[in-house]
């Protein structure tokens, strides 16, 4: 009942403090008088600790010998949402900007106001002084263009609307794998693989915080699904967790130097992640050498001693646990004033380390023109060609008579996630009836398919059928020489997906259409993988994710052959959900406190608790290396894409050493430029009994017709790499390791091998 009293309180605030919204931060033309009273240029004080040539963390130790008590705790905490708030000690207060999070600086010593904003497909709302952002494709199309170019191209846009909006941290970066497909928030991440998924958000994060914004990845960890996302129990050995999710964490964080890590809702191995000390102390802060503070998710927070002594260096939203009774804990001996200072030292060296100090605050409009440049780019970039039987596509602008375009509101609009990524469409939601904005319901952003398709066939005769009627849609489908189908599963944080079966009839609608026309096109606006039982009957396929704001123009340029698709899965599409590691996790949620039923497979519930457990019996088995090694046919598998040419691998060379290399040539063996995404993995010794094969590297190559190009890698050793957990410690088997290279990692024609000697 306390747990169940805890959580009704902490939404009774946010509801509270949301109703208050309007009042606390009125739009751009109501300001009047009230400009004054929000935040504005941070005084700049006159210290020591103003010394650019000192290292930031030298400053940090400079200013924290300059502060009381109640300045060092009212650091560490703050309000959700807008509100005005008043620190014990501090000077009068100022108004957030209306986003996450918010935490007043000082003025006397020249800190700076902590305004967060979620930030993981694009700023969610825009601030009190500019209310348009750029609604960027899904993170999962991001991932599938495995560019770390367009990671920043996508991290830079982010950050530089949030610095010209006054916003000062991002809370995006999400990175948890795709264990579990039928996770509502699989849009937000980067796929199953984790140095794929860490190589993605770690390019992300530098590049947004080159823009003079700290930076943020979370959920740390194994938040890999949402129902029950508060109280499960994850249970995992600790060489599998090395080997996956923190995995991703430890190549983000070490090569982005991200100022924040946000730590998760669950438990894992019985204690709750924001106050688990393997985590976030033994891990993270040593094993990783993270500089940066961990700050824990919103109502994450359950204890003061516990949590702070874990890891934890910030509580939000509010201060019940990180206010008051954390500067008793301290006055009572329980925490260490050197913990206290190290917290805040964390928190004052990755402002200096952005440059916070160090830069004018001088707030621009956001430019659009930058933003939709970006979208379309990442949309390109990311969509993923899963079939094409005999050349259906591309479509021949100049000699296409007619058209169907079906589904999917795809007259108007394409379909974006929901939750705390939620970004604000532009005009609002374009399909008022799909649902409110954020939590409440599906949004549909302002980008045209059926204009789209139109304008790049203006002589052909372009019809649109809502899809809600598969006989209407069938007779349309069957009076015009090709039917693009669109179609949609609506994903959002704070709820897993039923199922990855398409919703609302839509399997029947694609079947139906199909058996009336042969040449059907169908295009998925979806946050992960479904199932496709009309496969075998359709001629191509498209997974667009949610395309962003230029989504429309980007499917366009792709139907008709404008961009030649290169994006590639970083996730596995299964047959059927049989084949999942937990196939009945989704249809048999776990119950909330006070609904505990008896246990499914793979769960032990924990009455006294009202937690439940769930087991990773999967281990090292996560995404692809699942299936490899069950011996499962996925329907599509990770790394696969095709493209509108073909290319042709070949002279591969494989030398042994403390670095082994990896070299072979690429041919783009057809008549069309186009970009490759060669993948190279690596089986290791039998001895260490891991998965067939696992990703280690992996080159873009652009080729014209017929030109071939040397793709030469120095294989990483840590990618190389097991975790002892006998020994806490990263090492290379002796014995023979095989490397295969290709286009997927079902697709992989070249074969080489080079031994690592024992001691």
């Amino acid at each position: 009942m306390a747990f169940a009293k805890q959580l009704l309180s902490n939404w009774r605030r946010l509801l509270i403090l949301a109703a208050a919204l309007p009042l606390l931060c009125p739009t751009t033309d109501r300001y009047g008088s009230m400009l004054a009273q929000f935040p504005g240029q941070t005084p700049v004080v006159k210290g020591p600790w103003q010394d650019k040539t000192k290292s930031p963390d030298e400053r940090a130790d400079l200013l924290i010998g300059q502060m009381t008590l109640d300045e060092k705790v009212s650091l560490l905490h703050g309000p959700g949402f807008s509100r005005i708030f008043r620190a014990p000690g501090v000077e009068a207060p100022t108004i957030s900007l209306g986003n996450a999070g918010y935490i007043p600086g000082i003025a006397r010593l020249g800190i700076p106001d902590l305004q967060m904003a979620d930030a993981a497909v694009g700023v969610t709302h825009g601030s009190a002084f500019g209310r348009y952002c750029t609604v960027l494709p899904s993170g999962e199309s991001e991932a599938s263009s495995w560019s770390t170019d367009v990671a920043r191209f996508y991290g830079d846009l982010i950050g530089t609307e949030l610095r010209d909006q006054g916003y000062t941290m991002s809370l995006g970066g999400g990175i948890d794998l795709a264990r579990e497909p039928r996770n509502g928030r699989i849009f937000e991440y980067k796929g199953e693989d984790p140095i794929l998924a860490g190589t993605m958000v770690g390019a992300e994060m530098k590049a947004l915080q080159a823009q003079g914004v700290m930076g943020d990845i979370k959920h740390y960890a194994m938040n890999d699904s949402e129902n029950g996302r508060n109280f499960v129990d994850i249970i995992a050995d600790k060489r599998a967790m090395r080997e996956s999710d923190l995995l991703a964490f430890e190549i983000g964080v070490k090569e982005s130097g991200v100022s924040a890590v946000m730590c998760s809702y669950n438990l894992v191995n019985h204690d709750y992640a924001c106050e688990n000390n393997w985590l976030l102390n033994d891990v993270l802060k040593k094993d990783f050498g993270f500089q940066g503070f961990v700050i824990s998710d919103w109502g994450a927070t359950h204890s003061t001693v516990k949590a702070v002594m874990a890891g934890l260096d910030m509580q939000m939203p509010e201060d019940s646990y990180l206010g008051e009774p954390l500067k008793k804990a301290v006055q009572d001996g329980q925490v260490p004033p050197s913990r206290l200072d190290n917290m805040v030292h964390r928190v004052l060296r990755s402002e200096f380390a952005v440059g916070l100090f160090d830069r004018s605050l001088a707030r621009t409009a956001v430019d659009p023109g930058a933003g939709l440049k970006v979208a379309e780019l990442v949309a390109e970039e990311g969509t993923v060609l899963l079939k094409n039987a005999n050349g259906q596509l591309p479509l021949s602008a100049s000699s296409i008579r007619s058209i169907a375009v079906i589904g999917s509101h795809a007259d108007v609009a394409v379909l974006s996630g929901g939750g705390s990524a939620q970004v604000d469409a532009p005009g609002g939601n374009a399909v008022p009836a799909g649902g409110n904005r954020g939590f409440g319901g599906a949004v549909w952003d302002p980008s045209s398919p059926l204009r789209a398709i139109h304008g790049k066939a203006p002589n052909a005769k372009v019809e649109y059928d809502a899809g809600t009627n598969p006989a209407s849609a069938a007779d349309l489908a069957k009076n015009s020489e090709v039917a693009i189908v669109f179609v949609n599963q609506h994903t959002s944080e704070g709820r897993d997906v039923p199922s990855l079966s398409l919703p609302d009839n839509q399997d029947g609608l694609v079947s139906a259409v199909a058996a009336a026309n042969p040449h059907t096109i169908v295009v998925l606006e979806t946050g992960g993988a479904v199932t496709m039982p009309w496969i075998e009957n359709v001629s191509a396929v498209l997974a667009a994710w949610y395309p962003g704001i230029k989504g429309a123009e980007a499917i366009a340029d792709i139907l008709f052959g404008d961009v030649n698709p290169s994006g590639k899965l970083p996730l596995t599409f299964p047959k059927s959900e049989a084949d999942l590691p937990h196939p009945k996790l989704a249809t048999q949620p776990p119950p909330g406190p006070g609904d505990m039923k008896a246990p499914f497979p793979g769960v032990n519930f924990r009455l006294n608790t009202r937690q439940f457990e769930i087991n990773d019996d999967e281990g090292l088995k996560v995404g692809y290396k699942w299936y490899d090694a069950e011996g499962k046919e996925p329907l599509f598998p990770f790394g696969y894409g095709l493209s509108y040419t073909t290319y042709a691998y070949s002279g591969l060379k494989v030398t042994p050493g403390s670095t082994p290399t990896v070299s072979f040539d690429v041919k783009n063996t057809g008549s069309r430029a186009g970009a490759e995404i060669a993948e190279v993995y690596v089986g290791l010794p039998a001895s260490t009994n891991e998965p067939p094969k696992r990703l280690v590297a992996w080159q873009r190559i652009e080729l014209a017709p017929g030109e071939s190009k040397t793709v030469s890698f120095d294989l990483n050793p840590h990618y190389l790499s097991i975790f002892s957990e006998d020994k806490d410690a990263w090492q290379l088997a002796p014995g023979d390791y095989k490397v295969m290279v290709g286009g997927s990692s079902r697709d992989l024609p070249l074969n080489g091998t080079f031994r690592i000697p024992g001691e």
